[in-house]
């Protein structure tokens, strides 16, 4: 089979992927080969590839992936076989740790993260762990179910971690892949949602999905948010987003790396406003969230490039040029 590999990190303008042929993965116990069909192109994969985000390389990138059962380990439900089902970020968590046995797996001391620690989905086929994958709804196609599996899950977690409840104000700054899933969630919980974003494309995108007001970090807060989400993967927007929040608000950082936080005033904090950062995953947090998503029906905006046009896609990714969610499609049978 095929798969895009990295076996030295630097900027994707200088060609840190190589397309190399390797042997077939096989499925051990409790665990399942994927046929891929798409696998999502998140901004984690650029800093894994660039070496922001250290890896044990050579390394398969790739963590939002949909794919068909075509094998099972042993000790494993064969009933498993021909159903379509997506891999996310935490590809397994230790179950021991002090961590795991409080539910909080997403904190685990030891975990495995997809396209990180163990093959990810920029290949043909890939293993999963029976247990850590989600099956996908009949009801959303695979294309569009692959962000789903990143940013949509990490973004129903970080919706959660923001305690937002239905019916009050969200401030989401920025407006990507991630937020343009966590804006529908919200209005299906009869959420106002603001949205601070620089880019004129994420603007109109944000009004065009109903935000009541639309700004860039910075701007006045025009109506005061009762909990705010950050995406941008810079630490002055997170000062910003205090500022948007009202006394006893909470503020969410959605990001794996960012800038310093600079300095700022206490009074940003004080009356019982709450910071906190997102971390991962949980098994819950995809379970619940592939359900919802099928429920709402949720809607991905996304771009999907050809399996050769990979390195392409994450320079788009870098430049800022891609509306909603990058998808990679992967023609298993085309490609051996």
């Amino acid at each position: 089979m095929r798969s895009w590999q990295v076996s030295e990190p630097k900027p994707i303008e200088q060609d840190p992927l190589l397309l190399k042929k390797v042997p077939k993965p096989e499925p051990g116990e409790g665990e399942l080969m994927l046929d891929v069909h798409y696998c999502g192109i998140c901004r984690t994969d650029l800093h894994i590839v660039e070496g922001d985000i250290a890896a044990d390389y050579p390394v398969v990138p790739g963590h939002q992936v949909v794919g068909t059962v075509s094998r099972c380990g042993p000790e494993t439900d064969r009933d498993l076989l021909g159903e379509l089902r997506g891999a996310y970020w935490l590809h397994s968590a230790c179950g021991e740790c002090s961590y795991c046995l409080r539910d909080e797996e997403n904190l685990c001391t030891d975990p495995q993260f997809t396209g990180l620690d163990v093959p990810g989905g920029f290949a043909q086929r890939m293993v999963v762990r029976t247990d850590y994958s989600v099956p996908i709804s009949a009801s959303i196609s695979p294309a569009h179910a692959a962000p789903l599996l990143c940013a949509g899950i990490i973004g129903y977690r970080s919706l959660r971690l923001s305690e937002i409840q239905p019916g009050e104000r969200l401030a989401l700054f920025g407006f990507g892949s991630c937020a343009h899933i966590v804006i529908q969630v919200a209005h299906h919980w009869d959420c106002e949602v603001v949205v601070y974003t620089r880019s004129e494309n994420h603007q109109r995108l944000a009004r065009e999905m109903g935000a009541v007001w639309v700004g860039e970090a910075g701007d006045e807060p025009q109506l005061r948010a009762d909990s705010a989400i950050t995406f941008a993967p810079a630490g002055p927007v997170v000062v910003e987003a205090l500022r948007a929040v009202r006394p006893g608000g909470t503020v969410a950082v959605n990001a794996i790396s960012m800038s310093d936080i600079p300095q700022f005033p206490y009074r940003l904090m004080y009356h019982e406003r709450t910071l906190r950062s997102v971390a991962h995953v949980t098994r819950r947090d995809a379970r619940e969230f592939m359900q919802l998503a099928a429920e709402i029906p949720v809607e991905t905006q996304v771009q999907v490039f050809d399996f050769e046009k990979l390195p392409a896609a994450l320079q788009r990714l870098k430049d800022s040029e891609i509306d909603g969610s990058a998808v990679l499609k992967v023609e298993c049978g085309h490609l051996d």
